[in-house]
């Protein structure tokens, strides 16, 4: 028996950034002091190497570099014209980053459901929800799996709707064989730290397979300019720094081995709760619909969620809800668009689910002590 298995474990995080950042020090500071020396900190020659990356790696001919995965939801609103008077489609079971770039355009929010299994938007509530007003449909790939684009993408080329994939926590997840960010009109995506492919701070991408729509993007996201002084839309100040860029070109190629070590411990995780009787009964582990889940979350629904959570913060073992109040119900909008009861899908799910640890440096032993906390819990209330 191993160290690592005599080891006795008394607190898991939730997420651990420190030892994937020693692992890399070397390599991730010679690439900041590459920035200092050149003196080029916005744009530049860095970020157009993350861009041509970024844009290989998700399938794209384009890659947009800007300063966070909110303004990358944003600044394609933008490139699209939407504004007042129009609507856009979404799922009320997502961060508020999703909703808040759409009003912030003036556009209406138009919610549709989940899918219980993937908590992901409900192809058959969208079709329902098509106006003449309808000007995007946004579905968000969340925890890390894709939507069901096939069904959605039959709809948005139906009405000539284009589709924003919210792919936030989804880089490097697919869909048959397509990567997220590389299927709908324009892909949106986060790199804050917490993210599988995460910077030192806020950073974001919008990827597209339009050299139009790429233009555009690029003159939004530095004040509306092509040349300097000379001001062609009103854009924003949405640059990626080249910091962040050349962090994130490091981490970018070990992203891969990061997303086996996530799959792998999600696979561990599902096995063991079934192993130990939970699965189905005490718990429902993430099911894997689509064939390349990149588990940026992994998310079970849990009987007494709450309570659950409360004996495992007790033993060291760090959670979270993802999200413990669904959009419709957010006080910005207390205009009586939307109440209680309206999708009830979404409303169970923000009170049962809870992500537990899936950090590629998670070990096994850490895991075992997880399961385990999650049986005593259940024993404990029987």
């Amino acid at each position: 028996m191993t160290h690592e298995q005599h080891k006795t474990v008394t607190t898991v995080p939730l997420l651990d950034l420190k030892p994937q950042y020693l692992s890399l020090k070397d390599e991730i500071d010679q690439a900041i002091l590459r920035v200092v020396e050149s003196q080029r900190f916005i744009l530049g020659p860095e970020v157009e190497s993350l861009e041509n990356e970024i844009a290989q790696y998700c399938g794209c001919m384009h890659a947009v570099g800007v300063s966070s995965g909110t303004d990358a939801l944003l600044v394609s609103l933008m490139a699209l014209n939407i504004s007042r008077g129009d609507e856009v489609i979404t799922t009320p079971f997502t961060f508020f980053a999703t909703v808040g770039s759409i009003l912030r355009v003036g556009a209406t929010v138009v919610f549709a459901d989940i899918e219980p299994e993937t908590f992901n938007i409900d192809p058959s509530q969208v079709k329902k929800l098509i106006t003449s007003k309808t000007k995007a449909i946004m579905p968000i790939h969340l925890f890390g799996q894709c939507a069901d684009m096939d069904r959605i993408t039959a709809i948005a080329r139906e009405q000539s709707i284009p589709i924003i994939e919210d792919a936030a926590q989804a880089i490097g997840s697919e869909f048959k064989g397509r990567r997220a960010g590389g299927i709908g009109t324009l892909g949106c995506f986060s790199f804050y730290p917490s993210k599988n492919l995460g910077a030192f701070g806020d950073a974001g991408i919008v990827t597209c397979n339009d050299a139009g729509i790429a233009e555009k993007l690029r003159i939004l996201r530095n004040q509306g300019t092509e040349h300097k002084y000379h001001h062609k839309l009103l854009g924003g100040n949405f640059r990626l720094d080249a910091v962040q860029a050349a962090v994130l070109r490091v981490k970018l190629k070990n992203l891969e081995a990061w997303t086996a070590k996530r799959r792998t411990n999600a696979a561990f995780y599902t096995e063991r709760l079934r192993d130990l009787g939970l699965a189905g009964s005490e718990v429902i582990p993430p099911p894997i619909i689509h064939e390349r889940h990149v588990f940026n979350q992994y998310v079970i629904r849990a009987r007494n969620r709450d309570g659950l959570r409360d004996f495992l913060s007790e033993n060291g073992i760090g959670t979270e809800i993802y999200y413990p109040e669904p959009m419709h119900l957010q006080g910005c909008f207390e205009n009586g668009s939307y109440g209680e009861g309206d999708f009830p899908v979404t409303e169970e799910a923000c009170r049962s689910t809870l992500a537990l640890p899936i950090f590629p440096e998670l070990s096994e032993n850490q895991q075992n002590y997880v399961v385990s906390k999650i049986k005593e819990y259940y024993d404990k209330i029987e």
